[in-house]
Formats: C-alpha cells, structure tokens, sequence
C-alpha cells in the first residue's frame, strides 16, 4: 500500500479539529510516542494528536481516510509486541485524554469507562464499591484499558475469573472512515448476529478505535491466602499446575517463575529474600472467597497436590506486607529481566498439562543455539513467557541466529497444542511466525474482515498480517 504523507494543509485540519494544544510535530515532542516496551525498536510519526472527544476521532479518521494516511492508535505504550508503532508514519492517534470512568453501575455489576483509564486505577475504584474488575496484566499501573481490549491482555487472576473477553460487554468504536458504532450491547447474552465486540477484542487496533467500553463487574471476594511453593526442578513445578487442577481446585492465581528471574528481581529491587540452594523454580498460588476456612481448606489440598511433585518447601504469606512483596517479586519480573541483559521476549501458550514439555523444549532450543532464557508467567492459563537473554551469544549468532531459535519454540508451542500469544498479541514483531499455527484459509479470512472494515488500509497499517 502506498501512503500519502500529512501536507501543510492536512495539518491544518488536523490542528482545526483537534486544536493547536492538542498536536505535536517536532521530534522532541513525538519522541515518546516512537516507541513502546518492545526490544530496541524505533519508529517515528508525522504527527500526534491527543484528541478527547469521539467527534474528534471520527472527523480524524474520516480526513485519513479521504487522503490516504496511515493512522496509528496508541494506548499507554506499554505493548510488547509493537502494536502502537506507526510504521508507516503518518498520524498517531494517542487515546490519553479519554480518560474518565464515566459510571459504575451497582445496581447491574457494569461500568462505562474511557480507553484511556489506567487499568489499576479502574480496579480500585471498582473495588471500593465492593467490585471487582479481574483483568490485571504486570502494567497495570501503567497500561490503560483500551489496550487491554486491543490485545485481549490477561494477567495473574484470569486463571479464574475468565478473560477480558468474558468482561467487555459493549464497545463505541470510530471505524476507519469515521462512522461510530457501538458493537453489541449492556447485556450479559448476546445472540443477535455477529458478535463484532468480541471480534474487536485482540484486534490490535486494526478494525477500529475504541472511544468507549461497557464492562462487566462481579462481587469483590473479601478474602485471600498466599502461598509460595520452591521446587528443585522447573519440570516438577510445571507439573504441579495440572494436578492442582485436577484436584478439583482453581485458584485465583497460579504464577510460574524460574530462580534466575527472582535472582534479578533481588539485584535490581534491592528485595531482600531467601533463596535456599537446591531450589530452581516456584510456583506462587493464591486462593480466595468469602470465608477463610473454605480457602485454607484448599490450601491444604494444594500443598497435598505440592507434595506429590517433590516440592521443597511452602511458604504461607502472613501479613498483607508479605503478600504484597511476594506479588511484587513476580510483577516486576519483567522490569527486572529487561534491566540485566539484551533479551526478547516471546508469550508462548499452551494447554496446561503440556507446560513441563514446553519449558524443556525451551531450554534444550537454547543449548542448541547458545542462548539463556528466564521463564515465568500464569502457569495457571499455560500461558508461559520466555525471556531469551543475550549473553552467551555473539552479536552475529543473535542477530542471525536467534530467529531460527524462536521458530523452534513456536513450532514446538503448536505441537503441544498452543498459539504463539496468550496476551501480548502480534503486532509487528510475532507476524512473521503466524503461518507456523495459521493457514492460507484463515489469512484470508482475516484480510477480508479487514477489507470490510478498512478498505483502504489506513488503520494500524503492517501489524498481525
């Protein structure tokens, strides 16, 4: 596609649209907005703009779409996968000022909010009215929820709540030529027609951008027990997973992490904490409700589950500073990897039961190419990140090498049965690999939706496909 680059005079309109307060055109201004929290990858805009209303939006997009720019919508940038990148150039679209809970609505257990709420913020003002909102990635206090919608994001208490696929009932969306639809409606069934919000969730701002979305809430548990299990072997802690499960128990978190992560999070949080020799994985479990006897009673059962896996060790957190501290040891995990080495990171997924399969594979993959890598993530979902970390590797096998690593650890997630993101989405960098797991029927199944909503492929230009 061959795009039109933003005239004098198409930023005149812009700025008439937007007001003059509200674009920003030097490279200072629009530095921030180059880049998100994917590896080393740089890519400028012509223009930003921070619109605030939906009006704003739909006259944007409809003067895209007439001239043939490329647009780019951007939540808080927090993404993993380059999805916010305006590849292309042309104009990016920053959700930032739609930023309001507009209305939580007890009476129904819904509430109306702004793509550009921070996630955690949200969270909490759910949970002061005795809510709870369970859609909580690593960023949430700093990614918004827009994003979480346009990479259908995850988090530790998914495992089970469900999805945020599960949560959104209704989306306002300005679709690539300016009309705004909502998608669905504030209702819990829905079977009437195509379901376009749950096709709009994990569309990675493709199809249209979101201006406002209806979420479901339910009931806040009051109660919650926090365990941290040691094992010897990342196998035995993957192994475990499954049997939890089976044991009839679902917890409301179930976190993998390998030793070495932890060990970064110590040195780069200054975290004090006692990491016993002989121990080499955990796994961190949370479980709640109403009643603290019935939750302690299945923490009984889990540590049953545990010992039956050659678990080394559990560890009940006994205060709320203790659980916080433990949560932060996985939260910041990511922070604490990126801070140690060059790495990349992929967001592998699985059927649970084929977790000790995918982390050997992963660990054998690296031997054979020369690199490391950190493992942790919601083992509870299969859902596994692999940090693949630079040293040991040369500057040449990395830059020639690692790709072949990791279409070996994405052909053996598809032959365990996986995909090659539970949560991060494609975006720029995963795209490469989608025809390991899809076939030529279902790339055309998707360019034509695309066609349909976006004829001109002006929207979120270069990403999945």
């Amino acid at each position: 596609m061959i795009y039109n680059k933003i005239t004098e005079q198409l930023l005149q309109e812009i700025t008439a649209i937007v007001g003059a307060d509200a674009v920003l055109t030097s490279e200072a201004e629009i530095q921030d907005y180059s880049h998100d929290e994917t590896e080393d990858l740089i890519y400028f805009p012509e223009v930003v703009v921070k619109p605030k209303t939906v009006e704003a939006v739909s006259a944007l997009m409809r003067l895209c779409n007439d001239n043939l720019i490329p647009v780019t919508p951007r939540g808080a940038g927090t993404g993993l996968a380059g999805g916010a990148l305006a590849v292309n150039g042309g104009l990016l679209i920053s959700m930032e000022r739609f930023n309001k809970i507009i209305d939580i609505d007890e009476a129904n257990l819904q509430a109306i909010v702004e793509p550009g709420v921070i996630t955690e913020i949200f969270i909490n003002a759910a949970a002061e009215k005795g809510l709870l909102y369970p859609v909580d990635p690593a960023s949430k206090g700093s990614c918004f929820i827009g994003g979480n919608v346009a990479n259908c994001s995850g988090g530790p208490r998914v495992v089970k709540y469900g999805t945020i696929r599960e949560y959104m009932l209704n989306l306002e969306v300005v679709l690539p030529n300016g009309d705004v639809i909502w998608t669905g409606a504030n209702t819990l069934k829905y079977a009437s027609g195509y379901n376009l919000t749950q096709l709009l969730i994990g569309s990675e701002g493709t199809l249209g951008i979101v201006t406002k979305i209806v979420t479901k809430l339910i009931p806040k548990p009051t109660q919650d027990a926090l365990m941290l299990a040691s094992f010897a072997t990342n196998e035995d802690a993957c192994a475990a997973v499954s049997a939890i499960f089976r044991a009839g128990i679902v917890p409301s978190a179930l976190e993998f992490m390998e030793r070495r992560g932890i060990e970064w999070v110590i040195e780069h949080d200054g975290l004090t904490f006692d990491l016993k020799d002989g121990v080499e994985a955990f796994l961190l479990i949370e479980a709640d409700g109403s009643d603290l006897d019935s939750i302690f009673a299945d923490c009984e059962k889990i540590n049953g589950v545990l010992e039956q896996y050659n678990c080394q060790d559990v560890l009940f957190a006994d205060s709320s500073a203790q659980k916080e501290e433990l949560w932060r040891i996985r939260r910041t995990m990511a922070v604490s990897v990126k801070s140690n080495s060059v790495y990349k990171e992929e967001d592998t997924v699985v059927p649970r039961a084929a977790l000790p399969k995918l982390i050997n594979g992963i660990k054998a993959i690296g031997s054979k190419y020369g690199f490391s890598s950190v493992c942790y993530g919601h083992a509870g979902d299969g859902n596994l990140h692999v940090n693949i970390i630079k040293a040991g590797m040369c500057d040449e096998d990395w830059n020639s090498k690692l790709k072949d690593g990791i279409t070996e650890i994405f052909e053996l997630t598809v032959a365990l049965g996986g995909t090659l993101s539970g949560e991060h989405g494609i975006g720029l960098v995963q795209k490469d690999f989608m025809p390991l797991k899809y076939s030529p029927v279902h790339f055309a199944i998707w360019k034509g939706i695309k066609s349909v909503f976006d004829p001109n492929g002006i929207l979120n230009p270069g990403k999945i496909f």
